[in-house]
C-alpha cells in the first residue's frame, strides 16, 4: 500500500502541474503565502511534560518522526503550546527546511516544525503548492548558517502565483479524494501492522496453535 500511495500522491501532483502550474497565465494573482493559509511555528512545550505513554496531546519536535506522508507517534505532552490541526501541512522549518507531511491528527508542534493551513478550507490545494515551493525553500538550508532555518515572516512572505477561485475549486474536488485515498490506505496499514504485532509473539511462543489449521 505505500507503493500505492506513492503513486496516488504522484497523480495528484501531476494534475497539480496541469491544472495549476502549466495553465497559469497574466490574469493570475501574484501572491503570498500568507494569502492562502495561516502559519503557526511550533514551540516545544518543557522536557518534564513529555512521555512516551499516550498521556495528554501527541507532540512531534521536527522531521524525525515523518514518514512517507503522516509522522509516526513517539511522545506525547501533557502542556501543549503550539498546535496544528487535522490535515494541516507539517513542515520542518530547521535544516534540512522544507521536508513536509500531513498532520493526521490534531497534535502539539515542537520548533522544529511549522503548521500550514488554509484559509478557506482547500487543504489539498495548499499542500501541494506547499510541494511545489521545495525548490525555493531549499534555499534555507545553510544559508549563512552551517544549520538553515526558516523564520515565519519570510515562510509568509513566500512568493506564489494564485488562480482564480474556480480553478482552486476544481482542483480540491478531484484531489481532496485522493488525498483521503492515501489516508485511508494508511490507516489500513496501521490496523494490519498492529494486528501482527499483536499475533507474532502469540505465534512464536506457542500461545496460538496453527498446527491444525487447514491451509
Amino acid at each position: 500500500m505505500v507503493n500505492v500511495n506513492d503513486n496516488l500522491q504522484a497523480q495528484a501532483f501531476a494534475l497539480y502541474s496541469k491544472m495549476i502550474i502549466d495553465n497559469a497565465n497574466d490574469t493570475w494573482t501574484p501572491g503570498v503565502l500568507s494569502d492562502i493559509a495561516e502559519i503557526t511555528m511550533g514551540q516545544s512545550p518543557k522536557g518534564d511534560t513529555y512521555n512516551e505513554d499516550g498521556v495528554g496531546t501527541v507532540f512531534f519536535q521536527g522531521r524525525a518522526e515523518f514518514g512517507f506522508r503522516f509522522p509516526t507517534r513517539r511522545l506525547c505532552t501533557t502542556e501543549p503550546k503550539r498546535m496544528a490541526q487535522t490535515n494541516d501541512t507539517l513542515m520542518s522549518v530547521r535544516a534540512p527546511v522544507g521536508d513536509m507531511n500531513v498532520a493526521y491528527e490534531d497534535c502539539c508542534i515542537g520548533r522544529g516544525l511549522a503548521a500550514i493551513h488554509s484559509k478557506d478550507n482547500h487543504q489539498s490545494y495548499v499542500l501541494y503548492t506547499m510541494f511545489n515551493l521545495r525548490e525555493q525553500l531549499n534555499v534555507f538550508n545553510g544559508e549563512g548558517t552551517v544549520f538553515g532555518s526558516i523564520n515565519k515572516d519570510s515562510l509568509n512572505a513566500m512568493p506564489i502565483n494564485i488562480p482564480p477561485t474556480n480553478v482552486i475549486d476544481a482542483f480540491e474536488e478531484i484531489v481532496a479524494p485522493i488525498d483521503k485515498a492515501i489516508r485511508n490506505n494508511y490507516e489500513e496499514i496501521c490496523h494490519l501492522t498492529n494486528i501482527r504485532d499483536s499475533l507474532l509473539p502469540r505465534l512464536m511462543s506457542g500461545e496460538i496453535d496453527v498446527a491444525e489449521l487447514d491451509i
